[in-house]
């Protein structure tokens, strides 16, 4: 094998040369493979010699797999001697490169590669520091009502008919010109007054029922609505109350406090939280930093991506929906219908996300690569065992089921927050 390589920007052509003697051994391979679909007559099948089936098929006959066979061969072999070229896509041959003669054959293999990257400056760099957010008593307040809204109780009422925001649990059945629809009925039903869950004049027809009564309410489906059967249609629900409950909140007040925490007071559990509040608003301001420190790392690197790596990322953005959705019951199709998005239009919405983690994750490898930073052992078990107490388990625990690729997670991890260390100590954030 004979091979010639020209690179012009990210498009690599590989071409090759195959001797006759080479070529042939690739043609015999391709009729062997192949032999097995003829039937000729005076022969059992598979067993027909090679130079009957180009008399009557034609010379050319096993040519399309043998060059398929010799460019697999020969673009696997570059690849093991080359380990610069990194593709990023898969291979093609180039048709109007082919040549057959006396000398052999010739041809190119075209691929798009890993672009080649310069790095711009990432050391000696000043980043504005971000002003962690002030705490504020709105901040306090939203904070406790939370933690009122955790510790409500839900009082069952039987002494009145429905009000606004009362929980119910109902049964129903709905009708269309008096038949009964899929997905109409239901037992036991929750709904809250007022969460406006179901179709548009439901939930206000039940205000001042009573538990255990039952009544026929009217209602008109939407034009847009979600089932195209259901759309624009008028339907008859006959609606039984079974249970009135309401959400009891408990007041804040120094009871409240002892109850809930460690303090004696509400003013001391006001300001616990308000501590807490600022945390998190200091921990917020530095990963901003972080965020910023990267952007103007990465920013300072101009990189010509190839599409076929950003379509890539893209793919997996939509494979992360695809299995979101599938976690709630839902797929890809419906989620588009009932947004009105097409798959192109969704991949367009990602197109500059994809660019921008593209971009990024081409100037960290660059950089670990300069830098030479490794996940050291140590680093990658303390990763995992941190990992592994996070979810309530041992580190043996969690090590013995560990398949490679998410060791290679765990590593990856370890190499990252090397990187992000190195940026922050040689580059200025103030």
């Amino acid at each position: 094998m004979k091979y010639t390589q020209k690179r012009e920007k990210n498009t690599l052509t590989i071409t090759f040369k195959a001797t006759p003697e080479e070529w042939t051994t690739f043609d015999n391979r391709a009729y062997e493979q192949s032999k097995g679909k003829y039937n000729v007559p005076g022969f059992r099948k598979g067993h027909v010699p090679k130079h009957v089936l180009e008399n009557r098929y034609g010379k050319g006959l096993f040519f399309e797999d043998a060059l398929y066979l010799c460019a697999q061969e020969y673009y696997g072999d570059f690849l093991d001697k080359n380990k610069e070229a990194e593709p990023v896509a898969r291979p093609s041959i180039d048709d109007k490169s082919i040549k057959l003669d006396d000398k052999g054959v010739t041809f190119a293999v075209v691929v798009t590669v890993r672009p080649e990257i310069t790095l711009g400056q990432y050391k000696g760099l000043t980043v504005a520091k971000t002003v962690p957010q002030q705490v504020t008593d709105a901040d306090v307040d939203a904070e406790l009502s939370q933690v009122r809204e955790r510790n409500a109780r839900f009082i069952e009422v039987t002494d009145r008919p429905v009000q606004d925001g009362d929980q119910l649990r109902i049964d129903y059945c709905g009708k269309i010109n008096g038949v009964a629809f899929e997905g109409g009925t239901a037992k036991d039903q929750p709904l809250t007054i007022g969460s406006h869950s179901f179709i548009p004049g439901f939930e206000e027809q039940l205000v001042g029922f009573n538990v255990g009564e039952e009544k026929d309410i009217n209602v008109t489906f939407p034009e847009d609505y979600h089932a195209e059967n259901l759309a624009g249609k008028q339907a008859v629900f006959t609606v039984k109350v079974n249970s009135i409950t309401v959400k009891e909140i408990p007041e804040a007040d120094d009871e409240f406090a002892k109850d809930v925490s460690e303090f004696s007071t509400l003013a001391e559990y006001r300001a616990d939280i308000a501590a807490n509040v600022a945390d998190r608003y200091a921990k917020d301001a530095e990963r901003q930093d972080e965020n910023n420190l990267i952007e103007t790392v990465v920013n300072n690197t101009s990189i010509d991506i190839p599409q076929e790596m950003i379509e890539e990322e893209i793919d997996r953005y939509i494979e992360d929906l695809r299995y979101q959705l599938s976690n709630s019951g839902l797929n890809l199709e419906n989620y588009l219908k009932y947004s009105g998005q097409t798959q192109e239009q969704l991949r367009k919405e990602y197109t500059e996300r994809a660019t921008k983690a593209v971009h990024t994750r081409l100037v960290f490898e660059e950089i670990v690569k300069a830098e030479n930073i490794i996940a050291d052992d140590a680093a990658t078990e303390e990763q995992i065992k941190q990992y592994a107490e996070s979810i309530g388990t041992t580190y043996d625990e969690f090590a013995a089921k560990l398949q490679p690729a998410d060791k290679y997670y765990f590593q990856n991890r370890v190499i990252t927050d090397k990187l992000i260390a190195l940026l922050k100590q040689e580059n200025t954030i103030a």
